[in-house]
């Protein structure tokens, strides 16, 4: 099978089978891209005939031009994908990624917003309106429960239990999570559905515009990107959300395996960037710890 080919069919196979996110298909597209050019420009005319020792030599080549080092492991992560599903459809017999490892770069930590900075983000006055409630209900929800963006823009309403503060969500992978609700991101929702009903939604998605359509992940974006510049003066992305809740949640319970299961992280050594079991467990570490989500009557 020629290398094109053989590619295209992964990706299809991701796309249609695995059905990952259209973020993450771009981004192995674009990462094997990079490996089928290295393999025509060495005449390589199968992914059979790919060794190791080639393999190294282009990551050590993109290092020298300059590749990151996580953009090398994203690389190398692409590429064993790739092998697992040519040796499982016959293609191959060997990985050349196996074992190789991207050279070691400075650890960039992931921004965050300290408790202050947070509550000054998500406690302004807040105009009663549509846009006004909807917004805040994304922040205190990204915030409060560690949502991926496109968790939240994939949020329907058959998956909130507001009575019980729970959220349920589908992550990468395809995995369903259930994570708590803090109280104040409760409220946020509360002030918000009645709005959004009146708005003759199309859908069950629980972000809608004014027309009544889903969000998509790009007005998510701009809106939080908005409410950073009014509130903080500063650029602000949901993602920056995310990792504030990890690192708030680390900083008070130093609970490492917990906040892993709440971010949905497959390995705990993505989880160990933010330091320097079942659902109940997780419930009680997250109402003790989580800034905003103290349960009524924990410190009335």
């Amino acid at each position: 099978m020629k290398l094109e080919a053989a590619l295209d069919a992964y990706l299809e196979h991701l796309r249609s089978e695995r059905q990952v996110s259209r973020h993450t298909l771009d981004g192995y597209s674009r990462d094997l891209s990079k490996l089928l050019a290295f393999c025509e420009r060495e005449q390589i005319a199968a992914w059979a005939a790919l060794d190791t020792p080639r393999l190294r030599r282009l990551i050590a080549r993109l290092n020298l031009e300059g590749q990151s080092s996580r953009s090398l492991a994203r690389l190398l992560s692409a590429t064993r994908g790739l092998y697992r599903y040519l040796i499982r459809e016959g293609h191959c017999q060997n990985d050349p990624a196996s074992g190789l490892t991207p050279p070691k770069g400075e650890q960039r930590l992931p921004k965050t917003l300290d408790a202050d900075r947070t509550a000054q983000l998500l406690d302004g006055a807040i105009e009663d309106d549509f846009i006004a409630r909807r917004d805040q209900a994304m922040l205190e929800l990204f915030y409060s429960s560690g949502l991926r963006l496109s968790e939240l823009v994939g949020l329907n309403l058959d998956n909130l239990d507001l009575g019980d503060g729970l959220v349920r969500v589908l992550g990468k992978g395809n995995k369903t999570r259930e994570l708590p609700v803090g109280r104040m991101a409760r409220q946020a929702l509360e002030q918000w559905l009645p709005l959004r009903a009146m708005a003759n939604p199309g859908d069950g998605a629980v972000f809608i515009s004014q027309q009544g359509r889903r969000l998509g992940p790009r007005a998510v974006q701009l809106r939080v990107r908005q409410a950073g510049v009014r509130e903080l003066g500063q650029n602000l992305h949901p993602h920056m959300l995310r990792h504030s809740f990890a690192s708030h949640m680390l900083e008070s319970s130093q609970d490492l395996r917990a906040v892993q299961e709440l971010l949905g992280h497959a390995d705990i050594a993505t989880t160990q960037v933010y330091t320097h079991l079942d659902f109940q467990h997780l419930a009680t570490v997250y109402d003790q710890a989580h800034p905003r989500a103290k349960r009524k009557g924990s410190s009335e």
